[in-house]
């Protein structure tokens, strides 16, 4: 989450919103975005609704839910997915952000 973070002012001036979902339950996840004055929206998952909806693996041996990265655009599209392997399997933001200025062109 630093890696958003760091870049959070490139993804609002493009109009993104960044939603973060994670397995914590509600008091878990207000009580990291207060500590860490995370600048996004959280949205806690415990029951990994929002996990099954989007095809998220879960790996026990790797203790927990793999990391995925969905760009949707504003009809609701998902028009880009990424299924990580583990944590350092996840796209930097200057590939998301060239992505969201791709799906962003005028048409």
């Amino acid at each position: 989450m630093a890696q958003l973070r760091h870049d959070h002012t490139a993804f609002v001036s493009r109009d993104v919103a960044v939603v973060v979902v994670g397995p914590e339950d509600a008091q878990g996840f207000l009580d990291y975005w207060q500590k860490e004055n995370l600048p996004f929206i959280g949205l806690p998952d415990p029951k990994a609704s929002v996990l099954k909806l989007y095809g998220q693996e879960v790996n026990l041996f790797k203790l927990g839910r793999m990391p995925a990265q969905v760009l949707i655009d504003k009809e609701g599209i998902a028009r880009f997915v990424h299924y990580g392997h583990s944590m350092s399997d996840i796209p930097s933001n200057q590939e998301i952000l060239a992505l969201v200025n791709e799906i962003n062109k005028p048409k």
